[in-house]
């Protein structure tokens, strides 16, 4: 069969390089009728039932056939051959791929190219910089950079692991001592990173990818920034960046001084989530959120997780004091602290921090005509939410910070249970995942440069003072 005779399907199969014509030949061969489909055995198969086939003979998976389904053919870049994608988000694009010689497979992240300032292109470069100026463990390492026409990418290393957003949707919350492990691990990576100068200034359980043996790396340096920061060595500087709800308070207030206290609280904040499976400071709007960092206490842990010890909730409100003088001051005492929970520890409720299946990455292999309904289902399942425990009404042992408590039942009201779970139906609001960038003087916050209110307040009082004067002249 020519090449012009194949369907388009056929003609970017062909064209990608992904197979040869004997593979495609094979798969059209072996195409499986369905009591729906024509029995006549010379009839052609249809675009779907040849992507399904080449599924099934798994020389394709879902998402490549999805790509090729939808006419895109090209599929490297540079030497690096993308076989999957593995997420998306408000910084760029991250794929799995193969370097084609030694067929090493890494993590390549992508600038979109509705992206490609010349600001952006610097931001990236600037990430690219950063992350090969650390060479710790616990924190995912580069391996290469480059520019495929006007694509401009980033080579990592792959992590086989899933990131931990994904892993609490999908198991819910974790043990004090599975928890304390991965927090330690990351406070290692910080420790190390916070060292030489750089601060995260993006600490999320989607920034941390796990493994099922319970290894956790802290990855996606985007946002990072120099701790002595200025307006000439950060294009950052003064402005609040970050993820909403894992802002710590100083970062919202004084955007200007940058301290490696915000990737502390970033991380008591993910710490909060992993074992609770909730955000601290759920629903509302960014500026909600921000302030509720500055001003609120979040709910008491063990009203979602009763298996929380107090010494750790203890341990845990320190990570998140409003105050940075009351907050645990570095990485390395985050480590001293998590100690006694860690496998073997004395407070440890688990023999070992590994995480088994749950932390496994999923590719489905269903068929690419699937994809549409196994999303919606897939936004269903994520967003319904099973709380691993009923909220317990029994009294709390004491901690140091006083928790707000869930509101009293009167008389008059339903019953109790129907309370709390309208309470959890607040609590159950999806979490924001998406990067900010926010002008440290929006009017949401009401927060601004100490000089630029004395600069205004001199300004406005003098033009009060000339107004006064004029009405005076008017009305003598």
């Amino acid at each position: 069969m020519s090449f012009v005779e194949r369907s388009l399907f056929e003609q970017c199969v062909l064209a990608s390089g992904l197979l040869t014509e004997k593979q495609l030949d094979e798969a059209r061969a072996g195409v499986r009728w369905s009591h729906g489909d024509v029995t006549d055995a010379n009839a052609p198969p249809t675009d779907l039932q040849l992507a399904d086939r080449l599924i099934e003979m798994d020389v394709l998976n879902t998402w490549q056939a999805k790509q090729l389904l939808d006419g895109r053919t090209k599929f490297n870049l540079g030497p690096y051959w993308i076989v999957d994608s593995i997420g998306k988000g408000g910084m760029g694009q991250v794929f799995k791929a193969q370097l084609d010689k030694t067929g090493r497979t890494v993590a390549i992240k992508v600038l979109p190219r509705n992206k490609c300032t010349p600001e952006a292109i610097a931001n990236f470069t600037r990430e690219i910089r950063a992350l090969a100026s650390l060479n710790h463990p616990k924190l995912v390492s580069a391996v290469d950079s480059g520019q495929d026409g006007k694509v401009h990418y980033l080579v990592t290393e792959y992590v086989q692991g899933v990131d931990l957003r994904k892993l609490i949707r999908r198991a819910g919350p974790l043990c004090m001592t599975a928890a304390a492990s991965i927090i330690y691990q990351v406070a290692d990576g910080l420790e190390h990173a916070h060292s030489r100068g750089i601060i995260h200034r993006d600490v999320k359980p989607g920034n941390v990818l796990v493994t099922p043996e319970g290894e956790a790396k802290l990855s996606d340096l985007g946002l990072a920034g120099p701790l002595e920061s200025s307006v000439e060595n950060d294009p950052r500087y003064g402005k609040i960046v970050g993820t909403a709800d894992y802002l710590s308070p100083d970062q919202v207030k004084d955007p200007w001084n940058s301290t490696p206290a915000w990737d502390i609280y970033a991380l008591g904040c993910t710490l909060y989530y992993i074992v609770t499976a909730k955000v601290a400071f759920p629903g509302g709007t960014t500026g909600d959120k921000a302030r509720a960092h500055c001003e609120l206490r979040p709910l008491d842990p063990r009203l979602l997780n009763p298996r929380l010890s107090a010494e750790f909730v203890d341990m845990l409100a320190d990570m998140m004091a409003k105050e940075p003088s009351q907050r645990i001051p570095s990485a390395a005492a985050v480590k001293e602290r998590l100690k006694p929970w860690l496998p073997g520890g004395p407070l440890a409720d688990a023999p070992t921090g590994e995480l088994g299946e749950n932390a496994q990455p999923i590719r489905p292999r269903s068929p690419p005509v699937a994809i549409p309904q196994m999303q919606r289902l897939r936004g269903i399942y994520h967003n319904r939410t099973e709380p691993s425990e009923q909220v317990t009404s029994m009294p709390l042992p004491e901690t140091k910070v006083d928790y707000p408590e869930l509101p009293q039942i009167s008389e008059s009201s339903d019953s109790s249970s129907s309370r709390i779970v309208t309470i959890l139906d607040l609590l159950n609001e999806q979490e924001s995942s998406e990067e900010m960038q926010i002008p440290s003087d929006n009017d949401w916050l009401s927060i601004h440069n100490p000089k630029s209110v004395l600069i205004a307040s001199t300004v406005g009082l003098t033009i009060f003072v000339l107004l006064i004067c004029v009405l005076i002249l008017l009305f003598r």
